[in-house]
């Protein structure tokens, strides 16, 4: 990013747009995993022909197309977890020396990835068993590894106590309140109160819906693979899927870096057998769908109502519900302080609790409600709040048509609140909205895929 911003500067610009910013950073995930994944398969699959397919299955993936192109921390997750894996199998595999440099190595990824996502030693901790032995007859080896180890962790609090003081860093500082940023996340994710923000899964969500949803017409491959096929690449992704499924909160996304192993350790069809004929096209089509729906259309309006939001003169306040977490720093291109909550899956009737007290006042005469754009009186100097939410988020419809009553529990208190729609993406639907078991299959379709897109409301309030 400094050398964007360098060649940015160069052409008079004081900083960088923020969509340059963000396909940038696209296209350099792109890259890396292009050229790091890739490379990795070709480590960690010795078969020449079995390495052809693995990268061909890997490369034809959903997830390759879609997350792994994401800069969400899943995808560097996966890139460290494969490249774990590849030291681990070379230190395994060179008995003759203290592998000394892999070893120093290897531990500077694991600290990387700790501090990346907590969810990472799910992936390496079993395989890393197989580290001991070695450990114990290279003395050196180990060495390193604990050295390297603890620089990596004291440079990761450094840097993160750097980051989120106020005060910068010192030594004092680091010493007496130091940021560590993995013992944090543990603290809050062991807090159900805190996963119920997120959503609450049943712990088979992983196995029985999560993978499928990500291999599809790759599972059977995966069920007949033998016993004795069970790999490094295999058993991390074993272990991974195991140790995440204890966890409550279980979104498909924690599975990234299952991916390219469970496909890497999977053979194909014999091509011209009648399997492989029916196999190959089921194949293509899940993944040209789910490409579609997960590439454009799941949550494929948060990122253009952030830019959207950004080119408003009277935003103050902006409350997202039921979205992924905006990108704050797409708001930084016009200088603005633009204050943002992420209400993520907070219960409705809280929802709109936060909504009335970030509301501005405004009096009966001055609301215009046929309005689709334009701006909002401002009172005292603060700016207009705005509410970010779905449009399957069915609750939201006594308060936004006006052809609707409200129901009788809330007759008497939402009549202070007034929601102009001021903009609407239609590339948007919320599939972390589905609720078969309350409302049934066919209704859930129709309300999520029927309803699909993000609306934005300027929201205002009556005051007495």
């Amino acid at each position: 990013m400094l050398l964007l911003r360098w060649v940015w500067t160069e052409t008079g610009q004081e900083s960088v747009v923020p969509t340059v910013t963000f396909y940038t950073l696209r296209g350099l995930m792109f890259v890396l995993s292009f050229v790091l994944e890739d490379w990795a398969i070709h480590e960690l699959v010795q078969s020449p022909q079995r390495r052809r397919e693995a990268i061909v299955l890997v490369a034809s993936s959903y997830v390759t197309w879609t997350y792994q192109t994401h800069t969400f921390s899943n995808s560097v997750e996966t890139l460290l977890v494969a490249w774990s894996l590849v030291l681990i199998q070379r230190i395994i595999d060179n008995k003759q020396r203290s592998s000394v440099f892999s070893s120093g190595l290897l531990a500077f990824l694991i600290v990387f990835g700790v501090f990346n996502r907590i969810t990472f030693p799910a992936f390496i901790l079993i395989p890393g068993i197989r580290l001991l032995p070695h450990f114990l007859r290279k003395p050196f080896s180990l060495t390193s590894f604990l050295f390297f180890g603890l620089l990596t962790t004291i440079l990761a609090i450094c840097t993160d106590t750097a980051f989120y003081t106020l005060n910068g860093l010192t030594l004092h500082g680091v010493l007496h309140s130091p940021t560590i940023t993995p013992l944090n996340n543990l603290l809050y994710n062991t807090q159900s109160s805190n996963l119920a923000l997120h959503g609450l899964h049943p712990y088979y969500q992983h196995v029985l819906i999560n993978l499928p949803l990500l291999l599809g017409p790759a599972i059977p491959l995966l069920l007949l693979t033998p016993s004795f096929h069970i790999k490094l690449p295999l058993l991390s992704a074993i272990s991974g899927t195991i140790f995440l499924s204890i966890l409550p909160h279980q979104e498909p996304r924690f599975l990234i870096p299952c991916i390219p192993l469970l496909l890497s350790s999977v053979r194909l069809p014999r091509s011209g057998t009648a399997y492989f004929r029916y196999w190959l096209p089921a194949w293509l089509l899940f993944n040209a769908t789910l490409g579609i729906l997960m590439g454009v259309y799941h949550q494929g309006g948060v990122i253009p109502t952030q830019l959207w939001l950004s080119t408003r003169d009277d935003v103050g306040t902006v409350l997202w519900w039921k979205t992924y977490s905006p990108p704050i720093w797409m708001l930084d291109g016009n200088g603005r302080v633009v204050n943002t909550t992420d209400l993520m899956g907070m219960q409705a009737e809280e929802m709109i609790d936060r909504l009335r007290r970030a509301a501005i006042c405004e009096t009966e005469s001055n609301i215009n409600t046929n309005s689709d754009i334009g701006s909002v009186g401002e009172q005292d100097g603060e700016g207009a709040t705005y509410l970010v939410a779905p449009y399957s988020s069915t609750y939201l419809d006594s308060y936004t048509n006006k052809n609707i009553t409200p129901s009788a529990e809330r007759k008497d208190v939402d009549i202070d609140l007034h929601f102009d729609k001021v903009w609407t993406y239609t590339r948007h639907v919320n599939l972390d909205d589905l609720d078969f078991a309350e409302d049934g299959v066919w209704q859930t379709v129709k309300r999520v895929f029927g309803r699909r897109g993000l609306r934005v409301w300027r929201v205002t309030k009556t005051c007495v």
